[in-house]
């Protein structure tokens, strides 16, 4: 596959976060952690006019990584509400919760 730009770079890479991430269900986690499972695969956001789609990057200490394509980070946790990395906390996911984003149609799941 010859990639044609670094938009096509970056959407290989994300691709291949979210595989990844998709290959380490089970691996290692404990049993009263959350697990890939328990996280949407991909959640999307509204900032200042722009939408963006966010990710599953990966899991660490109970909290999910989001990336975007042009690399925006967020995180969150189960319980918690999403958190933009090195910006402001507005936008259409802030003060959200998982539940929260999934009702709104903002955050989706793979299929079981």
């Amino acid at each position: 596959m010859r990639l044609g730009s670094a938009t096509d770079a970056a959407r290989l890479a994300a691709l291949a976060a979210v595989l990844a991430g998709a290959a380490a269900v089970g691996s290692g986690v404990r049993a009263d952690e959350p697990g890939f499972s328990d996280f949407p695969v991909v959640v999307y956001c509204e900032y200042k006019g722009t939408t963006r789609a966010y990710y599953f990057s990966q899991l660490a200490d109970g909290q999910a990584v989001y990336l975007t394509l042009d690399r925006q980070a967020g995180v969150i946790t189960i319980d918690g509400t999403p958190q933009r990395a090195g910006g402001e906390q507005s936008g259409s996911c802030a003060d959200k919760t998982l539940d929260e984003l999934r009702g709104a149609g903002l955050a989706f799941d793979l299929p079981r």
